[in-house]
């Protein structure tokens, strides 16, 4: 397959199509939140902290340790995903317990692995 095969060689617009998409179409400002939120896991540590949040809840001291990161990298990404409302916490005495923020993030991120899994088991056959 060469470069130029997945162009169109004439120029032919289906407006009606075009015309029904323009109204759903994402705003700008929808379209930046969402990059904004696969960019976030778009860094391997990141993802590592979301799936082991996918599994429990967990503070981070103990992410420190799974992940072999420091505490202060583990608090910077968890202060970029929370900002990002990925993950919350919650303080319990002098211990703060983080965890996915609600079911939807749960979706994605498990959504995403079983894409990921998929392939490589397609890839294996």
């Amino acid at each position: 397959m060469k470069p130029e095969d997945d162009v169109c060689k004439v120029n032919c617009i289906n407006e009606s199509a075009v015309n029904r998409l323009r109204k759903e179409m994402l705003t700008a400002q929808k379209a930046e939140d969402l990059a904004d939120l696969f960019k976030a896991m778009g860094d391997p540590g990141r993802v590592r902290i979301l799936y082991a949040l996918s599994k429990e809840e967990l503070c981070v001291c103990d992410l420190q340790s799974l992940l072999n990161m420091s505490q202060s990298a583990v608090s910077h990404q968890l202060r970029l995903l929370r900002n990002l409302r990925l993950v919350k916490y919650r303080r319990q005495g002098r211990m703060v317990f983080y965890s996915l923020d609600d079911d939807h993030i749960y979706r994605l991120f498990a959504e995403g692995l079983n894409h990921i899994e998929h392939n490589l088991l397609s890839l294996e056959e």
